[in-house]
Order: structure tokens, then C-alpha cells, then sequence
């Protein structure tokens, strides 16, 4: 990695892809420090062989094959303290997760056009309500609904997010010859 705009387009291709990455880490390795440590490894190994990434290709996925090493290796020296997973179902893990973070993609992408379909304020409330820290109670008197009321109204979005979310994911399967896949 020499120019910056090979800096500039690593920056942008790793931060899209971090939480993914650190998803996939997290499962592998048994505590949050462990993880940090993990992914701190990844990030130099990743900007060090980001020559060798073809600018074609599927970052995430390449990321991940990288992780997936990483933390065998970790796992490697962490074996002569205690064993904590096999490097056959690292191995196994890894490969899902790639499956399991491309249909969790196309997920979050049907759910934020469904999001976006939301009137303002129904948007605008429904994401209050899972606001960290938020308090139904709040969001219930926002909204001008009792709290009982605000629950309802809350379930029968969800209900309508997750059928929308679920016709999108089928719609897209279908126009992309996936018909076989599951629109979970």
C-alpha cells in the first residue's frame, strides 16, 4: 500500500466492512479484549496485503478468509493455555458467516427500504423505541398513545416491517434466480 488513494479507498472498504468483520471475530474468540486484539491484527495484516486485493473483488469476503486465519492463529497460541475451539469448526464458522453476513446484508437493505416507505413520524417513533437507553413510557407519550397503546401500535409495525422485509427478500430472490433461497 504506497498512494493515498490506496489508503483512502482501504479506509472505505474496512470501515464499511468493521462490524461484520468484528461480528465474525466475536463469535470465534471468548471476550471483548480477546476480540480488540484479534481485530487490531486483522486491520495491519488487511492494510498489508491490501496491494494483493483485486479491485474487483468482494472485500468482506476477502477480510473475512483473512480473519479467519487470524484467529486460528490466535487460537494457535492461545491453545497452550487452554483449548477453546477447533480449528475445523473455525473453519466451518467462517464459512457461514460469509453465507450469514450476505443474506443479513440483503436484510438490512430490505428493511431500510422498508424504513424508508414509513411515514416520517412512524419512522421517527419506531426507532425511538429502540433507541439505547430509550423508555417506552417516553415514547409512548411522544407518540399520544397509552402505553398499552404504544405497545400494539409497536407490535403491529414490527409485524408489518418483517412481512415487507420478508416480500422484499422474495422479490429480490426471484429477480436474481435465487428462488431456492430462503428469505429468512
Amino acid at each position: 500500500p504506497g498512494s493515498s488513494s490506496s489508503a483512502e479507498r482501504f479506509v472505505r472498504l474496512f470501515t464499511a466492512c468493521e462490524r461484520q468483520i468484528r461480528a465474525f471475530v466475536r463469535r470465534l474468540v471468548p471476550t471483548q479484549p480477546d476480540a480488540d486484539d484479534v481485530m487490531q491484527e486483522i486491520a495491519m495484516v488487511l492494510w498489508r496485503k491490501f496491494d494483493s486485493f483485486r479491485a474487483d473483488g468482494d472485500f468482506l469476503a476477502w477480510a473475512i478468509g483473512i480473519a479467519k486465519f487470524e484467529v486460528l492463529a490466535w487460537r494457535r497460541d492461545k491453545a497452550r493455555d487452554r483449548e477453546w475451539l477447533s480449528g475445523a469448526l473455525i473453519e466451518i464458522l467462517a464459512d457461514q458467516s460469509i453465507v450469514d453476513e450476505s443474506r443479513l446484508g440483503r436484510q438490512r437493505e430490505s428493511l431500510a427500504g422498508c424504513l424508508g416507505r414509513l411515514s416520517a413520524v412512524h419512522r421517527e417513533l419506531l426507532l425511538a423505541a429502540y433507541r439505547p437507553g430509550a423508555r417506552i413510557q417516553d415514547v409512548a407519550l411522544q407518540s399520544g398513545r397509552s402505553v398499552g397503546g404504544f405497545y400494539q401500535w409497536l407490535h403491529r409495525m414490527k409485524k408489518m416491517l418483517l412481512d415487507c422485509v420478508r416480500a422484499e427478500m422474495t422479490k429480490n430472490s426471484l429477480s436474481s434466480g435465487n428462488s431456492g433461497v430462503e428469505p429468512t
